[in-house]
């Protein structure tokens, strides 16, 4: 926890000292670095595959812990989609506002069309941003529906959805609760259960991209969420998918750093 603290601390020098002046190609090298670093520190195995084991689009996973953004952060550095309330949390919300975190106003039709409009020049630009569409985060036994609003943004900027479904999973390879921050959990709470665990790791499997083009937003999360609920195993069993409702290519990669632990 200690690390966990001076990590922080090194982090808020980086982006104050060197972020002004570093390109953006720079400010993405080391916030993945600082982010690999993190997941190493709380003892988490997980694949460190660079961009290429990601396709440029928006990035759309399930919600367990904060430690979702580190982890995708690790493989693919994005720039994430939060609410507005982040900005008050002390240092982190400094941080959010300093490394291209896009923040979701609330109150108006005019503040959503300015994260739209943000998110779409974001991803135009070749960027890779990242959404937690179901809004909260859960304990990992469920995928909760998806809010299709800012999956306009992938349909405006012509680029794909890119689904990831992302588990923990303890040393005997079952779904561990460590990591999740959901109820009334307090984040040091959090990050105590996640650096007491024993041989933790995370699964992302990234699954093939969806397409944007002649799809509106409502389908296109509500497939979105198909995909990554079946690839969990909490997709509705007693439910027959037609050829245009299942999950896309099985074959999908997995990112493990167990491969003797594969999910469903």
């Amino acid at each position: 926890m200690a690390r966990v603290g001076l990590h922080l601390l090194w982090a808020v020098a980086t982006v104050a000292v060197v972020f002004p002046w570093a390109s953006l190609g720079v400010r993405h090298a080391l916030k993945q670095r600082w982010s690999q670093q993190l997941v190493g520190m709380l003892g988490i195995k997980v694949g460190t595959g660079g961009t290429a084991d990601i396709p440029h689009g928006l990035l759309v996973a399930n919600h367990i812990s904060w430690l979702d953004i580190y982890v995708i952060n690790a493989l693919a550095p994005a720039a994430f989609v939060a609410k507005d309330d982040v900005k008050d949390w002390q240092l982190i919300g400094w941080l959010c506002q300093h490394t291209e975190t896009i923040f979701l106003e609330r109150g108006s039709r005019a503040a959503a069309q300015r994260t739209r409009e943000t998110m779409v020049a974001q991803l135009a630009s070749g960027n890779h941003v990242a959404l937690f569409p179901e809004g909260t985060t859960t304990d990992g036994s469920k995928v909760l529906p998806f809010h299709g609003a800012l999956f306009q943004s992938a349909i405006d900027a012509s680029v794909p959805v890119v689904p990831l479904a992302l588990r923990y999973v303890d040393a005997d390879g079952k779904p561990s609760r460590a990591p999740a921050y959901d109820g009334d959990i307090t984040l040091l709470q959090c990050m105590r259960a996640i650096a007491r665990a024993s041989d933790l790791s995370v699964q992302v499997r990234v699954l093939s991209p969806l397409t944007t083009a002649n799809v509106d937003r409502r389908h296109l999360a509500a497939h979105c969420h198909h995909a990554i609920a079946w690839h969990l195993g909490h997709a509705n069993p007693s439910a027959t998918p037609s050829p245009t409702d299942a999950p896309p290519d099985h074959r999908a990669s997995e990112i493990s750093a167990d491969p003797q632990v594969a999910l469903p």
